[in-house]
């Protein structure tokens, strides 16, 4: 049953995919990267886009053919009827939309958001579904695999290639540019981008469809149990802190104190041992996004969860270990989302630490050794980095009130916020 309703979103998926390139088409702006050798191809010959398309995509099987030779699976073979079935998907949506035919430049830019939103809809459906990979997708993925490469990079070679390839054909076949105008760019940006957005925004989704997948091992699905706890205090402590304000430190002596397992740098590594990047690499990629926006528009070509970029990744491995640590219970947890991670769990007591900007100023001069404006601006950059990577994985606002169950100003004291820290976790137990 699982895998029947997988290959219904899929194909189901495969039809909306048809829908937007259709309509990007129809914009007559261009379309997207992987659509436009065959509709160069098409506007020159008398076989139809959708005919183009289904060489086009047999011909990226045979290429994996090559490319993968022993490792080429039967399961590869399976990507030939959906190329041909998309094909014909196309023909048919390029039908449906024959009354659109945009003259005015405002309408055709319309008709692409539309198209591009519709297209990535279609490819968040696919990504759900998780039963095969268009062509294209596959293709490059047989490239990275063969040759070792990273995937976003490898995939954003293949498009601009296939746009290159694209204009080059329409020179020679048309003597003009036909087929590859800034839809293209657009369409290249925007796709991958909104099929991540819904990704985040129906995340819900997938457990309301595929219960099963989120089964324990006895056969109940897991509703984040509150670990046992035969202590006086709340069982799990997260402690998110402002950078400089001793969030780190503070943590530490609450754990000795409870007698608690302790855990900051320490997930670094546990994170290291699953997602196979060096602790270094994990340290420097976790808590920081420089801009989710930006992020989200260059990383939109890891679609795929088989090609999921390195920071996803990582924020997966991390939540995971979180996870499990507060599974056993009896720990605290500093930084890292883990409010937002463990927000189910009803044996969890979030804590945020902020204090005042010039104490922290003092604090950061004297740790790292650094002037007054060199201490000031790594306290403003680091925490532009953490707010924009907890609003990205979260959608919640970082250090907000609203999200944590104490909010407390370091320089009130160690002793008198360890002290409220200690009374909370008493209370909340």
């Amino acid at each position: 049953m699982n895998k029947l309703k997988r290959y219904i979103i899929f194909l189901v998926g495969l039809f909306v995919n048809s829908l937007g390139v259709s309509l990007i088409t129809k914009a007559n702006l261009g379309t997207s990267p992987i659509s436009s050798i065959p509709y160069v191809l098409s506007l020159n010959f008398p076989l139809t886009l959708g005919n183009f398309t289904i060489i086009f995509s047999i011909l990226l099987i045979i290429l994996q053919l090559f490319i993968l030779r022993k490792n080429f699976k039967l399961e590869h073979l399976l990507q030939i009827p959906i190329s041909i079935l998309f094909g014909y998907f196309i023909d048919l949506t390029m039908l449906l939309f024959s009354f659109v035919n945009p003259t005015a430049y405002i309408a055709k830019l319309i008709y692409l958001l539309i198209g591009c939103v519709i297209l990535g809809f279609g490819v968040y459906m696919e990504v759900l579904a998780d039963v095969a990979m268009l062509p294209g997708e596959s293709f490059v993925r047989a490239i990275v695999q063969t040759w070792h490469r990273e995937f976003g990079s490898t995939k954003v070679c293949f498009d601009v290639s296939m746009a290159v390839i694209a204009a080059a054909l329409s020179f020679i076949l048309a003597h003009r540019l036909d087929g590859v105008r800034e839809g293209t760019v657009i369409a290249a940006l925007l796709v991958g981008f909104l099929a991540r957005q819904f990704g985040r925004l129906l995340a819900f989704v997938k457990p309301m469809l595929f219960p099963e997948d989120y089964k324990t091992s006895e056969g109940k699905v897991d509703q984040t149990t509150p670990a046992s706890n035969n202590s006086d205090y709340v069982s799990v402590i997260t402690i998110g802190r402002q950078y400089g304000s001793g969030g780190s430190e503070l943590g530490q002596i609450l754990a000795d104190k409870l007698g608690y397992a302790f855990y900051d740098k320490e997930i670094i590594e546990m994170t290291a041992g699953t997602t196979g990047y060096s602790s270094n690499y994990v340290g420097e990629h976790q808590e920081s996004l420089t801009n989710s926006l930006i992020y989200d528009l260059v990383n939109h070509m890891y679609t795929f969860p088989e090609t999921e970029s390195p920071k996803d990744k990582i924020f997966d491995a991390q939540s995971k270990v979180i996870k499990e640590i507060a599974e056993k219970g009896h720990c605290v947890i500093v930084g890292r989302c883990a409010d937002q991670i463990l927000k189910d769990r009803t044996d969890c007591l979030n804590i945020f630490l902020h204090a005042p900007l010039k104490n922290r100023i003092k604090r950061v001069m004297g740790k790292k050794n650094l002037t007054e404006k060199d201490a000031k601006q790594l306290i403003l950059r680091e925490e532009r980095r953490r707010a924009d990577n907890y609003h990205y994985y979260t959608r919640q606002i970082w250090g907000a009130s609203a999200n944590y169950h104490l909010s407390l100003d370091t320089s009130l004291g160690y002793d008198y916020v360890l002290d409220v820290i200690i009374q909370t976790a008493k209370k909340m137990k």
